[in-house]
């Protein structure tokens, strides 16, 4: 069950809207960027900041990402990446960490802070937290409302389900389903290395 759930999130056929969009994108339509940021901005910016924790860095990154799909609309494959969505979270993630890494590796250049395993385990941390974040929010409504209850808002099962309105094991069902899916986050291969791009930049 949750390979069907992982497998929705992260390699369904694009819906219309994603391949119109990409159409636009490549016939060079500044219209379809502005809708692409309206609708994915505040994605691209909170996964950013999340990495980051830093407001211009992650404004920054945020011209970098949809300045990238601009440019490179031709990149997005849907079969590998699946929603266009779920692949400019992808950007944003590798993009944030590689610049995390960039400015951790200048501190422990010029004022010798930390170590460079420190400076691993903390991009990885911020990597995985941001992984985290997204795949919370893009889990199916029922599996995220069932972590909500029981993790944020301290219900136990019999509470959560009476709070759903369902049945005790379906409450369980649903928990155990959401952590399996949160737990992807930790077994994901390590983002931010540098792939093709300009700069250095992995975009």
């Amino acid at each position: 069950m949750v390979a069907h759930y992982i497998r929705r999130m992260a390699k369904d056929t694009p819906p219309r809207w994603d391949r119109k969009m990409q159409q636009r994108l490549a016939r060079g339509e500044a219209a379809a960027l502005s809708e692409l940021y309206d609708r994915f901005a505040s994605l691209v910016h909170n996964t950013a900041h999340r990495v980051l924790e830093d407001q211009d860095a992650a404004d920054q990154v945020t011209r970098e990402v949809f300045g990238y799909v601009w440019e490179n609309p031709d990149a997005y494959d849907p079969r590998e990446e699946g929603s266009l969505r779920a692949w400019i979270a992808r950007l944003t993630r590798r993009q944030a960490v590689h610049r995390l890494r960039q400015a951790e590796t200048r501190a422990l250049a010029e004022h010798g802070e930390g170590s460079a395993e420190e400076l691993e385990q903390k991009v990885r941390r911020a990597a995985v937290a941001a992984r985290a974040d997204y795949i919370v929010t893009s889990m199916p409504t029922p599996l995220r409302e069932a972590l909500d209850s029981a993790y944020f808002k301290r219900r136990n099962y019999r509470q959560t389900a009476e709070h759903l309105g369902v049945t005790e094991d379906e409450a369980r069902r649903r928990l155990r389903l959401g952590l399996q899916l949160l737990s992807t986050a930790h077994t994901r291969p390590m983002e931010g290395s540098p792939p093709p791009g300009q700069g250095g930049s992995p975009l």
